[in-house]
């Protein structure tokens, strides 16, 4: 069974970093470019053989842009991902 295997935040004078990493089936290197597009119609099965309609992330990168923030993905298809996504501070 998959699930989320660590989840972390940092901070430093200016930005809030979070992190969530998963130990799920990853995402292919030709495929990560996709994931955050919308039209791209972009979805796999799941470890549980679930699908998705990718809106999620979508709505992730939308909320994370609209306050002045980053997000990013590191994966390893077959091993899981990490997904990072960073804030300002607001002063």
């Amino acid at each position: 069974m998959s699930g989320i295997s660590n989840c972390d935040a940092k901070s430093s004078e200016n930005k809030i970093e979070f992190s969530v990493t998963d130990n799920g089936i990853g995402i292919k290197n030709e495929d990560i470019g996709k994931i955050f597009k919308i039209g791209s119609n972009y979805t796999q099965r799941g470890t549980e053989n679930e699908t998705g309609t990718g809106l999620g992330l979508l709505l992730c990168k939308e909320f994370v842009e609209k306050n002045r923030g980053e997000i990013s993905v590191n994966s390893t298809y077959g091993a899981g991902s990490t997904f990072t996504f960073k804030l300002p501070v607001k002063a």
